[in-house]
């Protein structure tokens, strides 16, 4: 019985300090990058790119083991930045001027020398980075964008680019072009760091310190092919927005069916909510993905395995007018069946107590009354 109530007592405390915290809403990171006419290098767009925080946080919540080439792979993940490649496709149609652009895109990140790998959303969101996350972020968008790209690591010199395919000999590189065949194709140097974003490297060319340096072929085949939800970008302001998500009830049974229910405003139609749940603080994982109707209002059934104070948060893409956007946390309290039973036992065996209590203090104030009328009517005689 002692353990039980402490468990109960845990698991209250716990739901209790979830649901009196204010449950602000997550701060989604917003990037610009400016891009330039490939024909004579003058400034053409502003790309707009912002990473929900929801998705920033199931990145940082995975493996970010590197201690061997075979790792880097896991690190390319194209279809959490494919908005981006698709801006991008609109303005730079040919596969020279795309993969120029993604560089000179990459070239805007603040250099930073960074001991453990990043995904390319965490490189997004943190805007910083060395030539490993460059090179996995510009990977990614190449990928994303439709190109054969490969890593190149050149382990003398702890130092990574990539290697992209194209179908002709590049025509706006600057020096003597280089390349490199693997099973009989062709593939282009693209050196992702720069200190001067405006002139910097395109693909072909090459630094000197690393012409003729031994590398590393990296394939992308076993690259991220999915992912809970994707960044935001656009060529135009986007609109804010707002998210809101709640639970239908304050506590459920294991097993129960739960109701998540929230609403995009405006009201935005047919569009994908990625819904992701923790319980007790742990890790966020993800549930699954809804779809608003023309209200903007989602509701997701849930039939719940999970136990204690569990949190859900819904996280939005956004589309080209409104930016995507990441709710609050809310939370409910699920309870075991199991807990639930003892609890009702327990309670059952303390209103017996309380019955029998009450029903013996009544005996024993009516046996006491029946004394004194019996020693005053001894007295009377």
């Amino acid at each position: 019985m002692k353990v039980f109530v402490k468990f109960v007592v845990v698991v209250f405390l716990a739901f209790m300090l979830f649901s009196v915290v204010p449950t602000v809403s997550a701060q989604d990171a917003a990037s610009s990058f400016k891009l330039l006419n490939q024909e004579d290098a003058t400034f053409s767009h502003t790309l707009t790119v912002i990473v929900p925080q929801s998705l920033y946080e199931y990145y940082g919540e995975l493996s970010h083991k590197s201690t061997v080439t075979s790792d880097f792979p896991k690190f390319v993940t194209p279809y959490s930045v494919q908005p981006i490649a698709d801006c991008l496709r609109q303005i730079y149609p040919d596969d020279e001027d795309f993969a120029n652009g993604v560089l000179t895109l990459v070239h805007q990140i603040p250099y930073e020398e960074i001991r453990e790998q990043y995904y390319p959303v965490e490189t997004l969101q943190k805007n910083s980075g060395d030539c490993d996350m460059f090179s996995l972020l510009a990977a990614s968008i190449l990928k994303g964008g439709g190109l054969d790209v490969k890593l190149l690591h050149y382990p003398s010199e702890d130092h990574m680019n990539v290697g992209v395919h194209l179908d002709s000999f590049p025509q706006d590189a600057r020096t003597d072009v280089y390349s490199f065949k693997n099973q009989d194709i062709t593939y282009y140097v693209g050196e992702c760091t720069s200190s001067n974003w405006q002139k910097g490297w395109r693909v072909g060319e090459c630094p000197e310190d690393l012409i003729n340096v031994p590398m590393k072929i990296v394939p992308l085949e076993d690259s991220e092919s999915i992912a809970p939800g994707q960044v935001s970008a656009s060529f135009k302001k986007l609109q804010s927005t707002t998210l809101d998500v709640e639970f239908s009830t304050f506590f459920a049974l294991q097993g129960s069916v739960v109701t998540v229910n929230g609403q995009i405003a405006p009201a935005v139609s047919n569009q994908n909510v990625t819904l992701y749940v923790n319980s007790n603080g742990s890790p966020w994982w993800v549930l699954d993905t809804t779809v608003t109707e023309a209200n903007g209002r989602f509701s997701y059934v849930w039939e719940s395995d999970a136990l204690g104070a569990v949190g859900v948060r819904a996280s939005w893409n956004g589309n080209d007018q409104y930016a995507g956007t990441t709710s609050g946390t809310q939370h409910t309290l699920i309870l075991p069946f199991y807990i639930v039973a003892l609890g009702a036992l327990a309670l059952t065996c303390i209103i017996v107590c309380i019955v029998a209590f009450a029903v013996s203090r009544r005996n024993r104030q009516k046996r006491l009354v029946q004394q004194m009328e019996t020693a005053s009517y001894s007295y009377d005689i």
